[in-house]
């Protein structure tokens, strides 16, 4: 469970995102709550291929301490006993239906962006702020869902963006916000890492990037006592009132 954590003011943390040279943005579940989503394409993929696997809330929120979905489909497999193992190319072929059917899904406009997420980006931008991306999800799905959410012009405002498949280890491991930090050409410190889970946070955190953490339907419940700072949503970091938590060891 979240450790408790006194509320203290939020210009703190409005004052870390703004001295930043750079903010750093997961995807899936900071941006938007799109977990949901993954979760329903994960059904239709075992649906169309003949599986009896239906993934309710309680096991998807499980499965998400394996990051990364085809790992996910391969480690609940084997939790399953069964004696023959899915091959490396059916384990693929699943997640290409299912990457397809969450594309269609995020296609109808059911999945806007998470509230500041947009003002943040805009800030951001006006000041001057760089932007990157340094998640566990694929290129295809940070594509459409930025394409819905932002236009189909979105990458030219993030210098870099590292996914998954670009590294050689996922979160936890800190191997994704490294590269991103590489292809930025900024130190560590230079930068704000925003998160919604416990394995982004360890990530970024292995990385020395201060974390600010955004709650999520999913990892609410995550322990972020090494985070910098802990926000219901980013709407506080575009001027609207809400209450921030601020880590004891903050500075």
């Amino acid at each position: 469970m979240q450790a408790e954590v006194p509320a203290l003011a939020p210009g703190d943390a409005v004052e870390l995102i703004q001295r930043a040279a750079a903010l750093i943005f997961d995807v899936d579940g900071t941006l938007a709550e799109t977990e949901e989503l993954h979760r329903r394409a994960f059904n239709h993929a075992f649906a169309r291929h003949g599986l009896d696997w239906h993934w309710d809330r309680a096991v998807y929120k499980n499965l998400l301490r394996v990051t990364g979905g085809k790992e996910r489909v391969r480690a609940y497999h084997e939790r399953l006993w069964i004696a023959s193992p899915l091959s490396d190319a059916s384990i693929a072929e699943l997640h290409r239906v299912k990457t397809l059917h969450y594309a269609e899904l995020i296609e109808t406009g059911c999945c806007p962006l998470r509230p500041g997420v947009a003002d943040l980006i805009a800030a951001a931008k006006a000041r001057g702020q760089r932007l990157a991306i340094a998640t566990t999800t694929s290129h295809g799905n940070i594509d459409a869902l930025l394409s819905q959410a932002l236009g189909s012009r979105w990458a030219a405002d993030f210098d870099a963006v590292v996914a998954g498949d670009d590294v050689r280890h996922k979160k936890p491991a800190p191997d994704v916000y490294l590269e991103t930090l590489a292809r930025l050409k900024l130190e560590a410190s230079d930068c704000v890492a925003i998160e919604d889970s416990a394995n982004g946070l360890i990530a970024a955190s292995r990385a020395n990037i201060p974390v600010l953490i955004t709650r999520s339907m999913f990892f609410r419940d995550d322990d972020f006592s090494d985070a910098r700072f802990v926000l219901d949503d980013l709407s506080e970091l575009g001027g609207s009132k809400q209450k921030t938590e601020k880590q004891p060891h903050a500075q």
